[in-house]
């Protein structure tokens, strides 16, 4: 699994960075902004059947991602705050939801030195929970792809 990640403005400002912790019991991850003042952090839930990572905002418990049992199409559940996923998460072209209206969107940029995703935030959320929110989802993405490559 991918151990540092940098978040960028749509002018390639810095504005978050995230590293792993190594030799670490399940898979822990700090988020930081420009300022490298922690932010966020999203820990492994290592005793569970399905995959789950919870996700914290200034250390406060905001929400679980969990991937659900299915035979056909990945599922995601978001615990915690009301929010649905819906799309495509393995192919990163998803979008939060609550009641209704579009929170974050996730899309897949092409064409770039890289993985690169375009991650369009509404106004009416915390930019950081929703960095940490999509950098959870993509932990658990990354988890179920390595178990599917270790099959």
């Amino acid at each position: 699994m991918r151990s540092q990640f940098t978040v960028t403005d749509e002018n390639g400002n810095l504005r978050y960075t995230a590293e792993g912790e190594f030799w670490t019991f399940g898979h822990k991850l700090h988020v930081y902004d420009r300022y490298h003042v922690k932010t966020g952090f999203i820990k492994q839930v290592v005793w569970s059947w399905k995959s789950r990572y919870d996700v914290y905002v200034d250390d406060i418990y905001m929400a679980q991602i969990v991937r659900e049992f299915t035979w056909f199409k990945p599922y995601y559940t978001i615990h915690g705050p009301g929010w649905q996923l819906t799309g495509n998460v393995l192919a990163h072209e998803f979008e939060v939801t609550e009641n209704g209206s579009v929170l974050l969107n996730v899309h897949k940029k092409w064409m770039t030195w890289g993985d690169t995703y375009e991650i369009e935030i509404n106004d009416v959320i915390d930019e950081r929970l929703a960095v940490a929110m999509v950098l959870a989802i993509d932990c658990v993405a990354a988890s179920q792809a390595a178990a599917a490559a270790a099959a």
